[in-house]
């Protein structure tokens, strides 16, 4: 139950993200700097839907965090890169092409290796006050590096940029989603009383508005692409190195398991990559020779 509910998810995330490229489209540019160009998004419909299917495959990670554990979903989560495929391809006409479709056979091969030889046993719900604010620290600190050295890029470059960021803060809200629902199950007032919900809104609402940024850029490949593999590795490092989840069978079957996640994430990154030698080979750069007339 638990895997499927994440499989919706990544479904639910991948066709929000293609609705919410497609809204901002024919916007202006999307950034940090205007907020107005944030608020313009609010006006338009194709956008706002988009966000209601995002709300909805929040609310299935939820149903499935509670059920499984992190070191499991996060990894299928991946597969939202998968689906954005086929979506993009009908909704905004990105291309798809050999290239793209073995990266989708990648990461669904690495992932049935990894779900099937993977087992997690033990784990937390929650995890210290010290060790929750070591990590902060750390990927605070390498969000920050991301943005001095990569926000000067092209297109292709912001859109990684923000997508990987706006991961990190997905993979940490995934990961305090887990204490929020433990606390929900005593009781509301429980759940206020505790730090960890209100740090879950701001992670959420972070990554959410970084994310429009990236999509704002027009690259959804590598903006859904560093998404789908940012959030599950955070989300997979503060399940086993805060919350001491941990893959219990033989040693070769964790193995197995480990390539099997290596595979979807490298899978991943060659559809991101190959999004964007496809873009390079439909617009050549123009002949100007002797007689002729370069274009203004």
């Amino acid at each position: 139950m638990a895997a499927a509910l994440a499989l919706i998810a990544a479904f639910c995330f991948a066709l929000a993200a293609t609705l919410q490229q497609r809204g901002a489209l024919n916007l202006p540019t999307i950034s940090l700097a205007d907020p107005k160009s944030l608020l313009r998004l609010a006006g338009n419909v194709t956008w706002l839907a988009g966000t209601l299917v995002l709300v909805t495959g929040y609310l299935f990670q939820a149903g499935a965090l509670d059920r499984g554990r992190l070191v499991v979903i996060q990894p299928l989560l991946v597969t939202t890169i998968v689906f954005a495929l086929p979506l993009g391809y009908f909704l905004t006409k990105q291309h798809v092409g050999r290239r793209e479709v073995t990266g989708a056979i990648v990461v669904l091969c690495g992932l049935a290796l990894f779900v099937y030889f993977g087992d997690p046993a033990g784990g937390n719900e929650n995890a210290s006050n010290a060790q929750w604010a070591i990590a902060f620290a750390v990927l605070g600190a390498i969000s920050t590096v991301l943005f001095v050295f990569g926000r000067g890029g092209d297109l292709s470059m912001k859109a990684a940029v923000y997508g990987t960021v706006s991961g990190i803060m997905f993979g940490v809200s995934s990961a305090l989603t887990k204490p929020t629902l433990e606390f929900l199950h005593e009781s509301v007032g429980t759940m206020l009383s505790h730090w960890e919900c209100y740090a879950l809104a701001i992670a959420g609402v972070g990554g959410f508005v970084l994310q429009q940024v990236s999509l704002g850029t027009g690259r959804l490949a590598p903006s859904v692409a560093t998404v789908s593999v940012a959030n599950p590795v955070v989300g997979i490092l503060i399940g086993v190195l805060l919350l001491d989840e941990r893959l219990s069978r033989p040693t070769w079957h964790v193995l197995l398991a480990v390539v099997g996640l290596a595979l979807a994430l490298i899978g991943a990154v060659v559809i991101s990559l190959s999004q964007e030698v496809a873009k390079e080979e439909a617009s050549p750069a123009p002949d100007v020779g002797e007689g002729s007339v370069a274009p203004a």
